[in-house]
């Protein structure tokens, strides 16, 4: 019996992200914010002020991406971008910016809960385990 190629992992992988990026987005949108932007918030929240070049390598986004993912929260006076030297650009988020990211928490939290609990915890992890690793293999290759 012969085996056709397997499925394509970056294809799988970003249908897959898409997938769930749309469900949070859904469930996000009441906050007004998308998966994007809330992950931004919240690593700001967690790290507090970064370099973009910095924020850009924890989301594992390209500096493009997240100039234009910071463009509308910044309009929206959630975070504040300034200029740490005459090369370095850095964002901290803002008190509106705080409250913000906890109002969107505890929608993110349900969503969270809702997927982890339809895949199984266990699985997840041991998922989460995998992409981590993948994160990490990309980043070692392109270094």
């Amino acid at each position: 019996m012969t085996t056709g190629p397997s499925p394509c992992v970056c294809t799988s992988l970003r249908k897959a992200a898409r997938a769930v990026t749309r469900v949070y987005d859904d469930r996000l949108a009441a906050s007004g914010l998308t998966t994007t932007q809330f992950a931004v918030l919240r690593n700001l929240a967690r790290h507090g002020t970064l370099p973009l070049s910095r924020l850009a390598d924890l989301l594992v986004m390209d500096r493009t991406s997240l100039y234009r993912t910071l463009a509308p929260i910044e309009r929206q006076g959630w975070i504040a971008i300034t200029a740490r030297s005459a090369r370095i650009k850095q964002a901290d988020l803002t008190p509106a910016g705080h409250a913000k990211v906890e109002s969107a928490a505890v929608i993110w939290e349900e969503c969270q809960a809702d997927i982890v609990g339809a895949v199984g915890a266990d699985q997840w992890q041991a998922l989460e385990t995998q992409l981590r690793t993948l994160v990490d293999l990309s980043r070692a290759r392109t270094n």
